[in-house]
């Protein structure tokens, strides 16, 4: 089966998780990604021994794999010069660092697209290319702190809940962002400057609750909602159940699901407090729940899923990190993965979230060592001899 950016080459010049996750998710289809690790900062983190040990790197697994490592120190000359020859060779270049970095080191995108008018230069960043923000940190913490969702999370009088998910939605974003700019490029020509914020990100992440806002405005979007208070009883209600798992309605047109749900709750369908969705919703609403409540308490989670399943109600128990980690529709669909790492033995990692028939996503390289590749792609890419590789292995401008 052919990939469906065979060819397309990559450099990758990142050093946070969610940006690094988004050039795999170019990898994991077939680009060739380089990437670049910048000497001193690399040798830094080697360094670093506070962090907890595991017997495999599962961060680096998920963010850098299907990418070769080129070490290259970039604080020197002679280093951004090699990195520039592989600029001229490349399709994309993807970036995280600040604005006011990438300035300094002449390669921000001014500088990179007049080396190669038709580069797309693809850049993460915390809040966007314009405005007075845009030299804030990019940390997905801060982005989401402006988002607006943080403080509805929780149940009233609780503190804000950061959910943690923005890095991913930056991620798939700067995919998406660089497969709109190729094929921009494809029609004309032209290269581009592609900018992908974690503000912006989170912001989408919360998308309907924010576009809700900006057509209504008003206090109702602006607190959280206690369980007592939502609207509709048998949606948007979460209830324990008799193990302690939480159990998720999503019935918002009564009428259709009120029977089912009496029936497997051992409520009279009939019953006058809630025989039509006013009562349901609106009249008895408060009673409506504590029934609900008294009756969901009867029986475990796995009780629930099963009956939920068979009457094929809208409802299903709120699973921790192993339902995902075992389920068989998530190793069918190749959003778990189960495989040898060499060293460590079986393990589990993350995926594809993308199905594709023809051109599937591929885990064809595990994440590499720290200049695994470096002589092979001066090699490969650039045409270097093995005495230019020896003289810039020499004097420490590579490893």
């Amino acid at each position: 089966m052919s990939s469906a950016l065979e060819e397309l080459v990559v450099l990758d010049l990142t050093t946070a998780f969610w940006s690094s996750v988004g050039s795999a998710l170019l990898g994991d289809f077939g680009a060739r990604v380089i990437r670049v690790e910048n000497l001193p900062e690399a040798r830094g983190e080697d360094a670093n021994t506070d962090e907890p040990k595991v017997s495999w790197d599962y961060e680096a697994e998920l963010a850098q794999r299907n990418k070769r490592s080129l070490a290259l120190d970039l604080e020197q000359e002679s280093g951004r010069a090699v990195l520039r020859e592989l600029i001229r060779k490349a399709d994309v270049f993807v970036t995280d660092w600040d604005f006011g970095r990438l300035e300094e080191h002449r390669l921000d995108y001014t500088s990179l697209s007049a080396l190669k008018p038709s580069l797309i230069y693809a850049h993460g960043s915390g809040f966007g290319p314009k405005g007075p923000d845009r030299d804030l940190p990019a940390l997905d913490e801060l982005a989401a702190a402006r988002t607006g969702m943080m403080p509805i999370l929780p149940q009233p009088d609780q503190p804000p809940v950061y959910a943690g998910a923005g890095g991913m939605y930056t991620a798939v974003m700067l995919a998406f962002g660089v497969s709109l700019a190729l094929h921009h490029r494809e029609e004309t020509g032209e290269g581009q400057e592609v900018d992908v914020s974690l503000f912006a990100a989170n912001m989408y992440g919360a998308s309907l609750d924010v576009q809700a806002f900006l057509a209504m405005g008003g206090e109702r979007f602006l607190h959280p909602v206690a369980r007592l208070d939502a609207g509709n009883p048998m949606s948007g209600v979460l209830y324990p159940s008799k193990d302690g798992l939480w159990l998720c309605l999503t019935m918002p047109d009564t009428d259709r699901w009120w029977p089912g749900l009496a029936e497997i709750t051992g409520i009279d369908s009939d019953d006058p407090r809630f025989n039509s969705h006013d009562k349901r919703c609106e009249e008895n609403r408060l009673e409506l729940i504590q029934v609900l409540e008294e009756a969901f308490g009867q029986h475990p989670a796995s009780h629930w899923k099963a009956v939920f399943t068979e009457r094929q109600l809208s409802a299903d128990v709120i699973e921790d990190f192993n339902y995902p980690a075992n389920d068989e529709q998530a190793r069918r669909n190749r959003y778990i993965l189960e495989l040898d790492r060499p060293g460590v033995g079986r393990i589990k990692t993350l995926g594809f979230p993308i199905y594709m028939s023809e051109s599937p996503a591929q885990l064809d390289r595990m994440a590499p060592c720290l200049g695994q590749h470096s002589s092979a792609i001066l090699h490969d890419v650039l045409g270097y001899s093995e005495d230019r590789i020896a003289e810039l292995e020499a004097d420490g401008i590579i490893a």
